[in-house]
């Protein structure tokens, strides 16, 4: 009698409305749709590194959102307290807040932290311009999602990580966004600069390469810099900020030592005078080089101090 019983309780009843189902309404039910969700109930993503400006670009695609309406879904994933993060579609949230919706639409998708965070930077990647700082935290948070889907044994994280072919995350990164593994290390340097310095990088008024080397010292000796730059109205060259990397290295950098390097004078800042060539090519013949013109101008202005110097020795 108990076996019997085990045997009808083992049995998997077909429910009714499977009954009356085809296969494709079955395929069709489990389909993502495009709903549209409150943007009163979608957050941004937490720790969304890409700035959303209200710039021109915003406004005409307010304009255009007023018109034709939002023409692509963006993504949400579902919170567990309740409404949606927004993964990607960031800008036309925005652009629609602006517009006057109430609503955008949206693919609702279960992701994890590591599914979403990939999705999310990917997105943003294919913007025209987006700035160092953008780039540096992006390839930050891509980079540890994959290094953390590279760890774990389950199938949907195969494609990353040692996974691939014997390929690191990072070389993997690269290969994605088309730059070397080293440029890779060297925009995520960029965030460890404090956010005035990297401000500055992203005005274009540090560069890039001087920007990583900075990006070595202490965040007291950064706030020390940042100080002397404001008040000297300067910017380290590349080679003064390698210095400064050296002596922090060391421990030997303090306010006095920065304020000291960034106000020596630098090769491109010395005053040069410059002569038209057409004013002095006919002295000299044809086939003379640049350099020959140049040793025969200080030579002959040799000649003339010294001819000066004899006159006012008499």
């Amino acid at each position: 009698m108990a076996a019997k019983e085990d045997r009808l309780a083992s049995i998997k009843l077909t429910k009714l409305d499977d009954l009356f189902t085809t296969d494709e309404g079955r395929a069709d039910s489990q389909r993502e749709k495009v709903m549209d969700i409150p943007l009163a109930e979608i957050s941004d993503f937490l720790g969304h590194p890409f700035k959303v400006r209200a710039d021109e670009a915003m406004l005409e695609m307010a304009d255009s959102i007023k018109q034709y309406g939002v023409l692509v879904p963006g993504l949400v994933r579902p919170k567990v307290d309740g409404g949606y993060e927004m993964v990607a579609g960031h800008r036309r949230k925005k652009a629609s807040e602006l517009a006057g919706m109430e609503t955008i639409p949206c693919l609702v998708r279960e992701l994890d932290d590591d599914q979403a965070t990939i999705i999310m930077v990917d997105s943003n990647l294919q913007r025209e311009h987006i700035s160092p700082s953008e780039k540096a935290f992006a390839y930050k948070m891509k980079l540890a999602a994959m290094n953390r889907q590279g760890q774990r044994t389950d199938l949907t994280s195969a494609q990353v990580g040692r996974k691939s072919g014997g390929k690191e995350s990072r070389e993997l990164l690269a290969e994605q966004v088309g730059e070397s593994r080293n440029q890779i290390s060297r925009y995520i340097r960029l965030t460890e600069l404090t956010p005035p310095i990297l401000e500055l990088v992203d005005d274009k008024r540090i560069a890039f390469n001087p920007a990583v080397e900075l990006s070595y010292l202490a965040e007291k000796e950064q706030q020390a810099l940042f100080d002397t730059m404001q008040a000297e109205d300067c910017t380290p060259s590349l080679a003064q900020a390698q210095r400064m990397k050296k002596l922090s290295q060391d421990g030997r950098l303090n306010v006095d030592v920065i304020f000291s390097i960034l106000t020596e004078e630098k090769p491109n800042q010395k005053e040069q005078m410059k002569i038209q060539k057409e004013r002095i090519d006919r002295f000299f013949p044809r086939d003379f080089s640049e350099k020959q013109k140049e040793d025969l101008i200080v030579q002959l202005l040799e000649s003339w101090y010294k001819k000066r110097q004899r006159e006012h020795e008499r």
